[in-house]
C-alpha cells in the first residue's frame, strides 16, 4: 500500500500506513491526528458505509458533522471482510500496513481477524490500537458502550448536575479522551518500534479515560469518606464560581481560587472586609460558605453588560471567560486570528465546512488538513491497486459485492 500523504518530507509520519477500522470518534480521531501528521490513514468500511458516516446529517449526501471532523486527511476503501476474497484484501492491506487501529470489543475483533494474534501473524512489527467501552480482560469487557457509559461509571455525572437531577456532558469527552491517550500510546509504541524493531498492542478505553479524568472526585471520596453535592455551575471546590448572569441576558464564568485572587475580588466587588473573614479564610471554607460569596457576586453583575462585566474582570486578573453560543464561537475573533477552525469544502455541503486543526502545534513539523473526509468507497480502486488489483479484478469485486 503506498503512501497517500501529501503532508511534504517534513511531516513527522510520513510513510506510515495506518488502517483504520474505526467507527464513531475513539478510534475514527486517534487516525485523523496520524493523519493530520501526516500518516496515510485508509478508513475501511461496509460497502454502505459505517454507520457513524450518517449520524446528524450536515450534507446533502448525508455525512454528519463529527464524521466529517473525524476523517478528514484519510482515504476511503469499502470493504466486505467477512467474504473470502475481503479476508484475503485485509490480508495483503494488513501485510503493508505499520497501525491497524479500531474501537469494538474484543469478541469482535477476533472474529474480524483484527485481534493482535491475527494481525502479527501476518505482519510482526504491527501496532494494534483498539479503543473499547471498559478495557480488556474483565467482566465488561465484552460490553459495547458509547461515550455516555464511560461518563455515567466514572462518578463524575454522580458528582455533576442539580441537586436533584444528575446531568452528563453533552461533548463527548470520554470519546475524544480516550482518542487523545490512544494516540499518544500509539506514537509510544512507534517509538518503542524504532528502537527495538518490535510491534505490540495500544489499548485505550472510554470508562478508564474517564476515570482519569475525574480521579480527584475519586481520592476524595476515598481518603474523606464523604460525597460533595452536585453544584450546577458553581464550583466543586472554590467559590465564587458560577456562570453569572448580565443585564443583557448573557452570561460570564468566574473561577477564583487561592487567597491573591480571592483578595482582589472582595476589592473589585466593594468588600473587602470580606477577606478578614473567618468564614473565608481558605477555599475549602468558601467553597463550604459559597452560597454567600455567589450571592454577593451575582448581584454584583446583575446590572452590568457582558462587555462590561468582562473588562472589570480582567482589569482586575481575575479569571473570567463569557458563556458563547456555538455562532458567537464562529464569529470570535481569537479564534480566527489563531487559525483554530480551518475552512475545507465538502461535496453537497452549504458551504465550506469549518474544521478544527489539529489540538496541538508543532513548531517545526505542524499538522496539516490537506483534504476532506473521503466519499463512501471514494478510494477504493487506487487502494486496491496499490496492493496489486487491475481494473478488471476490481470491477469483479464490485460485482460479487467483495468492495
Amino acid at each position: 500500500m503506498g503512501n497517500g500523504s501529501t503532508g511534504g518530507p517534513t511531516a513527522v509520519l510520513d510513510g506510515v500506513r495506518v488502517l483504520d477500522y474505526g467507527r464513531f470518534i475513539a478510534a475514527p480521531w486517534c487516525s485523523a491526528l496520524l493523519a493530520d501528521m501526516g500518516a496515510d490513514v485508509v478508513r475501511v468500511e461496509k460497502r454502505e458505509g459505517g454507520e457513524d458516516r450518517w449520524v446528524q446529517p450536515v450534507t446533502d449526501g448525508g455525512e454528519g458533522g463529527t464524521f466529517l471532523q473525524c476523517n478528514r486527511n484519510k482515504r476511503s476503501l469499502t470493504l466486505d471482510s467477512t467474504t473470502a476474497e475481503g479476508r484475503v484484501i485485509t490480508c495483503r492491506l494488513v501485510a503493508g500496513a505499520d497501525i491497524v487501529v479500531a474501537n469494538m470489543p474484543a469478541a469482535a475483533m477476533r472474529a474480524s481477524g483484527l485481534d493482535y494474534d491475527t494481525l502479527r501473524a501476518i505482519n510482526p512489527d504491527i501496532i494494534l490500537a483498539s479503543a473499547t467501552a471498559y478495557g480488556e480482560g474483565g467482566p465488561y469487557s465484552d460490553r459495547i458502550g458509547f461515550d455516555g457509559a464511560g461518563q455515567v461509571m466514572s462518578g463524575a455525572v454522580y458528582r455533576q448536575g442539580l441537586a436533584d437531577q444528575p446531568i452528563r456532558t453533552v461533548v463527548p469527552y470520554a470519546d475524544f479522551g480516550t482518542a487523545l491517550t490512544l494516540t499518544i500510546g500509539v506514537m509510544m509504541a512507534l517509538y518503542h518500534r524504532d528502537r527495538t524493531g518490535e510491534g505490540q498492542h495500544v489499548q485505550g478505553a472510554l470508562l478508564p479515560t474517564a476515570m482519569m479524568l475525574s480521579n480527584a472526585f475519586l481520592i476524595e471520596r476515598d481518603l474523606l469518606g464523604a460525597d460533595k453535592p452536585r453544584m450546577g455551575n458553581r464550583g466543586t471546590s472554590v467559590a465564587p464560581c458560577d456562570l453569572y448572569r448580565t443585564r443583557d441576558d448573557g452570561w460570564v464564568l468566574l473561577q477564583i481560587a487561592g487567597a491573591p485572587m480571592f483578595t482582589r475580588w472582595c476589592a473589585l466587588v466593594g468588600r473587602p472586609e470580606l477577606v478578614d473573614d473567618p468564614r473565608f479564610a481558605d477555599d475549602d471554607l468558601r467553597w463550604r460558605n459559597g452560597d454567600v460569596l455567589n450571592d454577593i457576586m451575582a448581584r454584583w453583575c446583575a446590572d452590568k453588560t457582558k462587555t462590561e462585566l468582562l473588562a472589570l474582570l480582567e482589569s482586575a486578573k481575575l479569571p473570567a471567560a463569557p458563556l458563547h453560543s456555538p455562532q458567537e464561537v464562529l464569529d470570535d475573533p481569537h479564534v480566527a486570528e489563531m487559525g483554530y477552525l480551518q475552512r475545507v469544502p465538502f461535496p453537497g455541503a452549504a458551504h465550506d465546512v469549518p474544521l478544527i486543526e489539529t489540538p496541538f502545534r508543532l513548531s517545526a513539523t505542524p499538522g496539516t488538513i490537506r483534504s476532506r473526509a473521503p466519499l463512501l468507497g471514494e478510494h477504493t480502486e487506487e487502494i486496491l491497486g496499490e496492493i496489486g488489483y487491475t481494473g478488471d479484478q476490481v470491477a469483479r469485486l464490485r460485482e460479487q459485492r467483495v468492495v
